[in-house]
């Protein structure tokens, strides 16, 4: 009875695991970008009452007596599939059709990967125009440089093409075409990247190095959409059902407990 008291505990700490993942779906259900998360579980160790060898009466037998001690988290996967794109007004906005991941440039230097595509106009200190997220990051080209505007040109007149080749039109409309173009990378094991605030993530040795998509033979390119935003993969009725299933666990387990407390409360009022 007390192996079923911590046996139920461990499925009881782990659906609270569960539960708390599936909230986080929830509150991120119109993040730009986000990939919904599923908790994976796997069983602990066995105890063996009886050997497969060995019997009361000293008969061999061909199976053994084993009971499992409960369960623990193994992961959380995301699940990285295509969010719908969402038309956006602004410019700025862009959803990335396939695999690849935007790069970034944080606070401390290091690049970060994203596909939230909600950018911004943003200036450097020394007065130079250049896409950053919503957070001030800037936005990398595939040389590892900030896309910035050039001198004189208006923001506004800045061309993107579906494969994040920069420009910008003229008076006339004319596009002109930069020496620049989105870094767009992919990776051998997404769920290996490692999750930061602001919708950044960051290469890990389980992830794999990224691969760059205009260098990278084998991988297939992602598209660029201006004026759209990739809207989050979180299914609203699957996180709710979910849900109901995680705290139909959790009663089980807390319903378990409760049953082996009153065994034990049996047996220790037990009198001759």
């Amino acid at each position: 009875m007390m192996r079923a008291l911590y046996t139920a505990a461990t499925g009881m700490k782990s659906e609270q695991v569960n539960v708390d993942t599936i909230s986080n779906n929830l509150a991120n259900v119109n993040t730009v970008g986000y990939k919904t998360q599923r908790t994976e579980f796997k069983s602990l160790l066995y105890q063996t009452i009886q050997t497969r060898t060995t019997s009361a009466n000293g008969d061999e037998k061909p199976v053994s007596a084993q009971v499992g001690l409960g369960t623990r988290v193994a992961a959380n996967t995301s699940m990285y599939t295509q969010g719908s794109l969402t038309a956006s007004e602004s410019d700025t906005d862009f959803a990335i059709e396939g695999d690849g991941f935007f790069a970034v440039r944080g606070l401390d230097g290091d690049v970060y990967y994203t596909r939230n595509g909600n950018f911004t106009w943003s200036l450097d200190a020394n007065g130079n125009t250049f896409l950053a997220t919503q957070d001030g990051y800037p936005v990398l080209d595939t040389q590892g440089n900030a896309i910035v505007v050039p001198e004189g040109i208006n923001a506004q007149n800045m061309y993107f093409s579906k494969l994040g080749e920069v420009g910008y039109r003229d008076v006339d409309g004319n596009v002109t075409m930069l020496n620049q173009q989105f870094a767009l990378y992919q990776f051998t094991n997404p769920n290996g990247l490692e999750k930061h605030s602001d919708s950044l993530l960051e290469a890990t040795d389980a992830s794999g190095a990224p691969m760059a998509e205009t260098t990278t033979a084998g991988l297939v390119q992602s598209k660029v959409h201006q004026n759209y935003l990739e809207a989050s993969n979180v299914s609203v009725a699957d996180e709710m059902v979910n849900m109901i299933i995680a705290q139909r666990a959790y009663e089980l387990n807390s319903k378990a407990i409760q049953t082996a407390d009153s065994m034990l409360d049996t047996a220790n009022n037990l009198r001759r």
